[in-house]
């Protein structure tokens, strides 16, 4: 038999027992709580909100944390204007770090179907990073080459980058230079450069140029005609591949013209 005694006094325990742990659960809040600096917030609501993770850090959020707690630098966010770099620094109450300039994505690879043969027929995940585990590193004819699966443009959050055939089209104008589908690929095709570069060497491959010709009819061979060409002495050839600074190119096109495997061009008709 239930009586009012036995109902009240455990009801009276467990009320107790509330008000108890809800006493403690306060004073652990005030007494273990940490303060966040007020400069978080002013920085994160500056910042464009793009989270593509190309300052480093984990999104507009784990940036704005890591300039204030870690005192990462004012000029990692690729998609800020000019003037985000002081601003933080202002907010911080520092000098800012210079800003190296807008960058852009290109693509360090030439080599369509026709261009480079594929030696396999690749049966399994449309995904580059799957592709590349393959024996060899890549069912293409030339290892250091664009897979052509388009990993990267399902990481681009800026709807930059779109397939092309068996490449990827990068769209200057809305590329935002965060290097979200450089980190990406496999195979270090996609590089940044200086928006105001407008020559690239659309070419990855480390080998001989005799072993080159093998694999792709468009690849560069390292004969070193291109940085003979330039007035600038804008190109170097280290490793049997030709590298053009973008910040010492102005766009004359003298190693465009003279590139014997036309694998020099231009980086707006990517």
């Amino acid at each position: 038999m239930i009586t009012f005694t036995g109902v009240l006094y455990p009801t009276a325990v467990m009320g107790a027992l509330g008000l108890i742990f809800g006493a403690l659960l306060a004073f652990a809040s005030i007494k273990f709580s940490v303060e966040t600096d007020e400069r978080i917030a002013r920085i994160r609501a500056i910042l464009p909100g793009a989270n593509c993770a190309g300052c480093g850090y984990p999104g507009c959020d784990g940036y704005a944390e890591g300039i204030v707690n870690d005192g990462a630098k004012t000029n990692l966010c690729p998609v800020g204007d000019a003037g985000l770099s002081k601003s933080i620094a202002d907010i911080m109450g520092i000098e800012g770090d210079a800003s190296s300039g807008p960058v852009r994505a290109l693509l360090m690879c030439g080599g369509t179907p026709e261009a480079s043969p594929r030696k396999v027929t690749y049966i399994g995940i449309a995904d580059c990073i799957s592709a590349a585990i393959l024996p060899g590193g890549s069912p293409n004819a030339c290892p250091f080459g664009c897979i052509g699966f388009g990993s990267c443009v399902k990481v681009c959050v800026f709807g930059a980058l779109s397939m092309a055939g068996s490449l990827p089209k990068i769209d200057p104008d809305k590329c935002a230079g965060c290097g979200t589908c450089a980190s990406i690929c496999p195979k270090s095709v996609l590089e940044l450069a200086p928006k105001a570069s407008c020559v690239q060497v659309a070419c990855n491959s480390k080998w001989r140029g005799s072993d080159v010709k093998k694999v792709c009819s468009v690849g560069c061979i390292g004969c070193g005609i291109c940085a003979r060409a330039c007035p600038v002495q804008a190109i170097t050839v280290e490793g049997n591949l030709a590298s053009i600074d973008g910040l010492k190119c102005t766009n004359c096109g003298a190693c465009v013209a003279k590139c014997p495997a036309k694998c020099i061009g231009h980086m707006l008709k990517n």
